[in-house]
């Protein structure tokens, strides 16, 4: 398998430490508001990634984090804790903000059909192994006190910089144009390991006693943390969107490595921005779409993922409602092909089958990068191929769908009422007397009924439901 590998800026063989077995971490939400749809993009790219690694023959274990505690509003430690800022918002606790908006992501996903991970880590329940991971980066001279903080220096970390091809020098004079809230930080891209409960934060909710005093971690060394616990390290691939790559990602290497003294991980797999009209997705744009909102506009969650493997997980991806119902309208195609495929299934013997050529090339496509839109086209190639019979494409189809995970395999026609069937039969008799009259008088009841005829070769036909 080829894969793009952020760390290198190419495309590599891709190949495990363990020849058949996969470690696989992705970042997951920040629990303080409600999961949109641009978040999906990434969970989503994230689940093919791993559909298809499962695909292929691989056995992988797959964790991701929920930050329930320490993502401040802006990346340079300033702002305050976004639990906090979601529990004034909703007048609700910290805890019942997390646990709502926890529920709530898992819902989308669910209902996305996206694979849950083996293991969910929340970073409350972790406080422990954060805090043993700051002492050994204090031990070997990474760090340094201040009034507010455990910061980590990364004028000691030699290779800072080097996921996002930003030198520390740039990184340092651009951060020096924000504003900082402390004054004792000795550089601008130093991030904060520990934040102590005063100042600012003398009355956060969340905190824990540690061995620099009473108070709770930052944000990126929760992931280094749980990631090195349930995986170890070195990781087989990192996954995320690529808004982390300056700044979270670059931290957390940094601080993994330095802590460990080994390389973090071997893969980093950066999905890029879904946009709305060309902007980006933003509730004062009022371009802030969840489940909920696609719903109102009759579009079915399955839908929408098949509008996302429309477009390659490099590329920006644009959304609108008339291309989200564009999608609907495809997917909707998608199913009655296979509603009809079901009907024919053992009455059409076809040869010179192309079956094991689709096959082969399927895993060709998704091996090279991902090129999922590709592999998408290819299942339409199998819907209309006239040297596969019916019950080659419906294997072949559902076999890709374990990749596409549009849950094509639980399409099922509705049972036809015996009533419908003894009306159709009478129908078809009337045809074949030509007696087309009384025929058409039936074709009008059984639509009215709520159902509809399609009329094939030799007298055959097809009941379907309105």
């Amino acid at each position: 398998m080829k894969l793009y590998n952020t760390l290198t800026k190419k495309i590599e063989n891709f190949k495990p430490l363990n020849k058949s077995f996969v470690t696989f971490y992705s970042c997951g939400p920040t629990v303080y508001d409600y999961t949109h749809i641009g978040h999906m993009r990434t969970y989503i790219n994230n689940d093919l990634l791993k559909r298809c690694l499962t695909y292929l023959g691989y056995k992988v274990k797959h964790v991701m984090n929920i930050t329930d505690v320490g993502h401040l509003t802006g990346d340079n430690d300033s702002g305050e804790d976004k639990l906090e800022k979601g529990a004034r918002k909703s007048k609700k606790t910290v805890w019942e903000v997390a646990s709502f908006f926890t529920d709530y992501f898992f819902k989308t996903t669910d209902a996305l059909n996206i694979l849950r991970p083996d293991i969910i880590c929340h970073a409350t329940n972790h406080i422990k192994e954060m805090i043993e991971m700051i002492k050994k980066l204090e031990e070997k001279g990474f760090t340094y006190k201040t009034k507010e903080a455990i910061y980590f220096d990364v004028s000691k970390f030699k290779d800072y910089g080097k996921l996002s091809g930003q030198k520390i020098e740039e990184k340092i004079k651009k951060a020096r144009e924000e504003v900082y809230i402390d004054p004792e930080k000795k550089h601008p891209a130093d991030f904060a390991l520990w934040f102590f409960r005063l100042g600012r934060f003398a009355d956060h909710t969340m905190h824990w006693e540690s061995p620099w005093g009473d108070g709770f971690p930052g944000w990126h060394i929760e992931c280094s943390a749980m990631s090195t616990k349930y995986l170890g390290q070195p990781i087989d691939i990192h996954a995320g969107g690529i808004d982390h790559i300056p700044v979270h990602h670059e931290n957390e290497i940094a601080q993994s490595e330095a802590a460990n003294n080994k390389l973090f991980v071997s893969f980093w797999f950066h999905n890029n921005f879904l946009m709305v009209n060309g902007k980006k997705m933003s509730k004062s744009l009022g371009n802030f779409y969840t489940i909920d909102d696609l719903k109102k506009h009759q579009i079915e969650p399955l839908a929408i993922r098949y509008f996302f493997l429309q477009t390659h997980y490099q590329k920006v991806e644009n959304f609108t409602w008339e291309a989200a119902k564009s999608a609907q309208n495809s997917y909707n195609n998608l199913k009655k092909a296979i509603l009809e495929l079901q009907y024919y299934k053992s009455k059409s013997y076809k040869t010179h089958s192309n079956y094991d050529t689709y096959q082969n090339h399927f895993i060709e496509i998704i091996s090279d990068n991902l090129q999922i839109p590709k592999a998408l086209a290819l299942l339409w190639q199998v819907v209309h191929d006239s040297s596969l019979n019916s019950q080659e494409k419906l294997s072949l189809i559902y076999k890709f769908d374990k990749v596409f995970g549009l849950k094509l395999n639980s399409i099922k026609s509705k049972k036809i009422p015996q009533k419908i069937i003894e009306l159709a039969e009478k129908r078809k008799e009337y045809r074949q007397n030509k007696n087309f009259i009384k025929a058409d008088e039936l074709r009008k009841k059984i639509e009215h009924l709520g159902y509809k005829i399609e009329d094939l070769p030799q007298n055959q036909y097809i009941i379907k439901t309105n």
